[in-house]
């Protein structure tokens, strides 16, 4: 089969390696000229605008977006609609808004063009170890094009699957993400709370490397932090600054909206906004309260 990318950063650029060794063919396009050339030392077919990859594709045409939510991908997915036919499938592969999504998808029905977003999981290890693909949208595309997804996926048998219509494939990968804070948030306090117990001078990369094997907590997460510790035992190259995805903040938004509670999801995401205040605020404020009411000494800030 043949594939249409539109954007080789690095998880649209692994992701078009794995369907050329998987015997696909890919025409790929990208803003940056520097990414298409690229691109073509590895036996991609590169092009100068979307309006050529429209035409170097055979009907019905298949076109995997792979570039940044929001605008970005707004934009792409607009472009797109003008160029298709009746008949050929957008995949927003991207973390987009799954309510984005649903909108999109109704825009090109009114098109005849059918539409796909497929929550993709996998990072900088896709290429090597498959993608977790969370499909909805058009069923009759799905089964098409389940063989594209076969190749990405860890196997023909696993790792990927039709989740529902329109959204839903966003919506389960929204989740997957806030799963994924909890997870993170859950082994940085853990790992936190041995380092400051001193007196057992406990080797971390020793503990994660116990945990790896035989744990109830083993996890591709502890595999990789792990490795962290082992590379940099004291993590002293990073500060503690923590960005999101804004997936995060969907989900917790969602759990409002649904009146599920979400406990870990929510605390883990304000973890995240924490650790992006070097001085903040509220901690300073609770400071100046003991100090109003107790008298209690506080630190001084200098200058």
């Amino acid at each position: 089969m043949e594939m249409g990318m539109v954007g080789l950063g690095r998880m649209g650029g692994n992701m078009a390696q794995r369907l050329l060794r998987g015997g696909h063919r890919v025409v790929a396009y990208d803003a940056s000229p520097a990414a298409v050339q690229a691109a073509v030392q590895l036996r991609v077919t590169g092009v100068a605008s979307l309006a050529d990859l429209i035409q170097k594709l055979a009907y019905p045409r298949a076109v995997w977006v792979m570039v940044p939510a929001g605008q970005p991908t707004e934009d792409t997915i607009t472009s797109l609609a003008t160029l298709l036919s009746p008949g050929d499938v957008v995949i927003d592969g991207g973390n987009s808004l799954y309510k984005d999504s649903m909108r999109r998808a109704q825009i090109l029905r009114g098109k005849g063009v059918r539409f796909l977003d497929c929550g993709t999981s996998g990072g900088v290890w896709g290429l090597a170890e498959g993608y977790s693909l969370m499909v909805g949208g058009d069923r009759e595309a799905f089964v098409r094009l389940e063989p594209l997804f076969q190749t990405l996926a860890p196997g023909p048998d696993k790792g990927y699957g039709y989740v529902g219509p329109a959204g839903a494939g966003h919506f389960v990968k929204m989740v997957h993400n806030a799963v994924e804070y909890g997870m993170m948030q859950a082994y940085a306090e853990g790992f936190e709370l041995m380092a400051a117990k001193e007196e057992f001078r406990l080797d971390l990369a020793q503990v994660a490397e116990i945990w790896r094997h035989g744990s109830v907590v083993r996890s591709w997460l502890l595999d990789l932090a792990a490795e962290a510790l082992r590379q940099d035992p004291g993590l002293a190259s990073l500060e503690a600054y923590v960005d999101d995805s804004g997936e995060g903040r969907w989900a917790v938004q969602e759990s409002v909206d649904l009146a599920v509670p979400a406990p870990v999801m929510a605390a883990s995401l304000q973890a995240r906004f924490r650790s992006r205040q070097a001085q903040p605020f509220g901690a300073r404020l609770l400071s100046a309260l003991r100090q109003q009411f107790g008298g209690h000494t506080v630190k001084r800030r200098e200058g």
